[in-house]
């Protein structure tokens, strides 16, 4: 079966290349641990391979023979426009790779339909102050839900996709957006994803739910990466642990590794050691 890479090299070594076709992979983290680095690393890379191949090759390395990269990348945020993203990302990884990737990478800001119906005023993420027609009701206008949903139907098929953030949702939870909404759109992306026959990635932030909801959709995607921090002494260490995982899972567990201890330098996120059953 073909893969899609993740874009962390050695973790994609470890399973065969990358995830399954058709797959939604939540990144839970706790706040610095890793799991919005895991997203930048996994954007850039995938953008880079197709626009310089040698910088690839020296930050990631030769793919596996089963994985094939996604035609297209995609990121979709809630709440930042394409500049703040790229800037973000700079944080993450070297200028070089960075603007490597800027071509290949097609950015879709959503907060116009994210913050419509909120009083935070237009001028903040639409740079125009409020019309008076933008006070006569909301007529004509699109939830953001319900664009988030016409936009993947037309770019998701086949391509790497990540979704900034499931937490952003769950703090635009209103009378408008419930929290079952939020949880049906998950079950109903993993549905389609099989379809579609991408990798999706969408970024939850654990200390913004209660462990039900998690769990909820956690039992909904394909896969979970949490990604946690580790105290031992006066050091601390960033770890990752791959929970149930469908056609992933499977292969950690045969190499009996528990945990993946990770660290992040100017090629973005990456692996540097795997703690296995003693």
């Amino acid at each position: 079966m073909d893969r899609i890479p993740f874009g962390v090299s050695r973790f994609d070594g470890v399973v065969d290349g990358g995830a399954p076709p058709g797959t939604v992979v939540l990144l839970v983290g706790e706040p610095g641990a890793g799991a919005r680095e895991f997203m930048y690393t996994s954007v850039t890379m995938n953008a880079v391979a197709h626009t310089d191949r040698e910088l690839f090759d020296l930050h990631y390395g030769d793919l596996h023979e089963d994985a094939t990269l996604p035609p297209e990348v995609h990121y979709l945020s809630f709440t930042d426009d394409e500049s703040n993203i790229r800037r973000e990302i700079s944080y993450v990884l070297e200028d070089d790779l960075v603007s490597a990737a800027v071509d290949r990478v097609t950015v879709r800001d959503f907060s116009p339909e994210y913050f419509q119906l909120s009083p935070v005023p237009r001028q903040w993420y639409m740079g125009e102050t409020t019309a008076l027609r933008d006070l006569s009701g909301t007529e004509g206008r699109t939830d953001v839900l319900t664009a988030l949903g016409q936009y993947l139907n037309r770019h998701a098929a086949g391509n790497l996709v990540v979704i900034d953030s499931i937490t952003d949702l769950v703090a635009g939870i209103s009378d408008e957006m419930t929290w079952n909404d939020i949880a049906m759109l998950v079950r109903g992306l993993a549905k389609a994803a099989h379809g579609w026959g991408g990798l999706i990635l969408a970024y939850v932030s654990r200390a913004t739910l209660e462990p039900t909801q998690l769990g909820h959709l956690m039992d909904a995607a394909d896969g979970t990466l949490t990604f946690e921090w580790e105290s031992g002494g006066s050091k601390r260490a960033r770890t990752m642990v791959v929970q149930e995982f469908q056609g992933v899972l499977s292969q950690i567990e045969r190499e009996n590794i528990v945990r993946f201890e990770t660290e992040i330098h100017e090629g973005g996120f990456d692996v540097s050691d795997v703690r296995k059953i003693r």
